[in-house]
């Protein structure tokens, strides 16, 4: 996986800036079981244990309930991993859910295989639920200093911890955060890739600039398992209260 360039939306201020930071980092158990299986993770809390292990509670999500199974199964088998212990379905309550089917985790696992610590000794302070898909971690995060403040402690992070790491979003600390809620984080991976890149090729457009075929080729599905996902993320995007 290369380090791709840094990318910005707005500039930081010396009040604080709001950040998502993609990253990559070695050892991670995360990483390795959304790169392996088809489905998303949400990472809700993270907490050291008293034999100084990490503990953390997490959200799964797929398309399916057998990649649910698969995914778990590939997180309890790692060497990265003591225990996986599995609450089953998560709550809806007043917040939706991502993906077609999810499950509660929680994950025991030694802390040098986070990245955790290392940004919040940097000021990097978590926002909201980090969510991890095809092997990238999305930080939400805050940071009380400027740009080049930020580039130097990123500089920094990625020499200590062999991380890969850019910025997808930046904008100043009184401007929305972008951990914010966002109708896309509420679709599954491929789902997401499907509804993007209908936007990128100007699929909505009128007329559109490229068809439903052409469109399945470049995803390398067939047209109607290209058309269910953008039913399913438009569904989503379009009703708050949509499955």
């Amino acid at each position: 996986m290369s380090s791709t360039s840094s990318t910005t939306t707005a500039a930081g201020t010396a009040d604080g800036t709001r950040l998502t930071l993609d990253i990559w980092h070695p050892d991670c158990w995360g990483l390795q079981a959304t790169e392996a299986v088809d489905a998303g993770l949400l990472v809700h809390t993270v907490h050291r244990t008293v034999e100084e292990t990490v503990k953390g509670h997490f959200t799964v999500y797929a398309d399916t309930t057998a990649q649910l199974d698969e995914f778990v199964t590939f997180a309890d088998e790692s060497p990265l991993t003591h225990s996986t212990v599995e609450l089953g379905q998560r709550s809806t309550g007043t917040a939706p859910s991502p993906g077609n089917a999810t499950r509660e985790l929680f994950v025991e696992y030694e802390p040098e295989h986070s990245i955790s610590d290392t940004l919040v000794s940097h000021g990097f302070i978590h926002d909201v639920s980090v969510r991890v898909e095809g092997g990238v971690e999305h930080w939400p995060v805050f940071v009380a200093d400027g740009r080049t403040e930020i580039q130097d402690r990123l500089e920094t992070i990625r020499a200590q911890t062999d991380a890969e790491i850019s910025i997808s979003k930046i904008a100043s600390a009184d401007g929305d955060s972008p951990g914010a809620p966002d109708r896309t984080d509420r679709l599954t991976p491929r789902q997401r890739e499907a509804f993007e890149l209908a936007c990128d090729r100007n699929y909505y457009a009128w007329p559109r600039e490229i068809s439903t075929r052409e469109l399945a080729d470049e995803l390398d599905v067939s047209k109607t398992t290209l058309l269910e996902h953008l039913r399913k993320a438009e569904a989503k995007l379009l009703n708050p209260d949509a499955a």
